[in-house]
């Protein structure tokens, strides 16, 4: 995580995702029929929100987030058990910045304000903020001052603790009731609480991993503080999942586009597991997928599962119309629009089809109702099937939109999804042509297959697979002089990227040692025809993203 996204006061831009499966319902705070106490987040635009959920659920308490504006609704159409209240960008003294509701304060409930939050609180309760102070960027240094709930078997008094600051406000005058927990050389009020409302405030970022006891902080929050037992679980979600779809299924017809990736392939076995042979599956063959993955999707599909599949080779056409195209905008809407005429094709040939499932997952849900009302800068297009429940009346099918990535995985698991398929990396929709900037080629594609299975093979002989968040290879539009026995090849450059990421949001590149990176690069170089040269990109995301394009 870079300390440039973890500013409650700042101007940075909301993160955007890579994955290819955007999402386009909004939360409405529902829990459907799975009775369970849950955390209500209010979001005031902190780009680390979805990780203060991600905590919470990690002590199998279900979390759910709501921008701010949506907060009240959310709350009194499902109270929950508790509330936090995340960080944000802005500034708590300007008059015009937002505000938690405030049946929050008046419930009864305990509430936790991170940041923003902390500092919103102090000021709705009769507090004081002001800007101007002294601003505490990175990590710090808290002294506990008194024991709390909070730091139960974690923190001592008198001792200090690392912690992961980002401020530019400051609590300049406590509410009435509350008193100082903890303090650090720029953040007086660093630790606040009013043990009799059950009110906390951290100054720090407690969700993000630079606090090293964050997590066991929201931790006594959730279980001591409120008191909430664990009881999410995989499976209890399944049996729940599976009871909302065929609710909402009935006797109808579903459809489900297949990427070859784990979100779709997830959603479509839960789905069969529902509702069995009124699901059929759609796999889009563009062409444009990793060596050997097509012919996965279809044994996995159809050998394993049995689930109906209509598989469709359209690389001839995609790859027809990609033909000179350079720029990544107008090939990721190219293969949008292409897929979204390929499925509408097919669905249409199965006749009476009134559902069309998807693997929208919990941040795609939470960014396409974000505090500003969407990333405040269109980075990249995301490639999915947006427009064909419209097109072709359809209503959506979503049993996945309460998840987490790394929950989806848990629940392949739980469904008995073959590991080495559970496990694997995300992979883009748009596939390889978002790999290959410039022109695609069909030779082009050719080598950066070949090119990508040696560095994954390479990766798993290491055993760093399950470590890196997602790896591959990247064919340049760059060709580059070198020496092959007694002779000058002019030849392509291969780039590889790794990344280490919790989510997608925010990424770091992975420290492989030299000599692995040196060994990669020979096999390619050796392996691959039309590559002489290997360069290992360490840019983090942001700057860059993760994909190339």
């Amino acid at each position: 995580m870079r300390a440039a996204l973890e500013i409650c006061h700042s101007a940075e831009p909301a993160g955007v995702r890579d994955d290819d499966a955007a999402g386009r319902a909004e939360t409405t705070g529902d829990l459907s029929t799975m009775s369970r106490e849950r955390v209500l987040i209010v979001d005031f635009g902190s780009q680390v929100t979805q990780l203060i959920a991600r905590r919470v659920r990690e002590t199998g308490v279900y979390s759910e987030v709501v921008p701010f504006q949506k907060a009240e609704e959310a709350f009194r159409a499902n109270p929950p058990a508790a509330v936090i209240l995340s960080g944000g960008p802005a500034s708590v003294p300007d008059g015009d910045s937002p505000r938690a509701p405030q049946i929050v304060f008046e419930s009864g409930l305990p509430v936790l304000g991170i940041c923003y939050g902390q500092m919103t609180m102090a000021e709705q309760l009769g507090g004081t903020v002001e800007s101007g102070h002294h601003r505490e960027f990175g990590r710090a240094e808290v002294s506990v001052k008194k024991p709390s709930a909070l730091f139960d078997g974690i923190w001592s008094e008198g001792s200090a603790y690392t912690v992961w600051m980002s401020h530019g406000d400051r609590i300049t005058a406590l509410p009435p009731g509350f008193e100082v927990k903890g303090a650090s050389e720029n953040a007086p009020f660093a630790v606040i609480e009013d043990e009799a409302r059950r009110f906390y405030g951290l100054m720090f970022h407690p969700e993000v991993v630079h606090t090293p006891d964050g997590a066991k902080l929201i931790q006594n929050f959730v279980h001591k503080v409120a008191g909430i037992p664990s009881g999410w679980s995989m499976g209890a979600y399944r049996q729940d999942a599976i009871a909302r779809i065929r609710a909402q299924v009935g006797k109808g017809r579903v459809v489900c586009g297949l990427s070859g990736g784990v979100d779709s392939a997830v959603a479509a076995v839960l789905i069969h597991e529902a509702i069995g042979d009124q699901l059929t599956c759609i796999f889009v063959d563009h062409g444009l997928m990793r060596a050997g993955e097509a012919d996965e999707v279809v044994s996995l599909f159809r050998g394993h599962y049995n689930i109906p599949l209509v598989h469709v080779d359209a690389a001839d056409t995609f790859l027809g119309a990609l033909e000179g195209v350079t720029d990544p905008e107008v090939k990721r809407k190219t293969i949008g629009r292409l897929f979204i005429e390929v499925f509408e094709e097919e669905a249409r040939k199965i006749g009476d089809v009134g559902f069309l499932a998807q693997g929208t997952l919990y941040p795609d849900v939470i960014e396409s109702v974000s505090f500003a009302g969407g990333p405040s800068v269109t980075i990249k297009s995301h490639h999915n099937v947006g427009g064909l429940p419209e097109r072709m009346n359809l209503k959506l099918v979503e049993p996945l939109r309460e998840l987490f990535k790394d929950e989806v995985r848990a629940l392949g698991r739980e469904l008995g999804l073959p590991e080495a398929f559970v496990g694997r990396h995300p992979f883009p929709g748009p596939g390889l042509a978002i790999r290959c900037p410039g022109e695609i080629t069909a030779e082009k594609l050719t080598a950066l297959r070949q090119a990508d299975t040696i560095y994954l093979e390479e990766i798993r002989k290491a055993g760093l697979y399950d470590t890196i968040w997602q790896a591959f290879a990247v064919i340049l539009p760059v060709q580059t002089v070198g020496v092959m026995g007694d002779g000058r090849t002019y030849e392509r450059v291969c780039a590889l990227r790794a990344v280490t990421s919790i989510d997608g949001m925010t990424a770091d590149f992975y420290p492989f040692d030299m000599a692995f990176i040196g060994r990669v690069a020979n096999r390619i170089i050796n392996e691959v025809r039309g590559i002489n040269r290997v360069v290992y990109d360490v840019t983090s995301k942001p700057p860059g993203t993760i994909e190339w394009e």
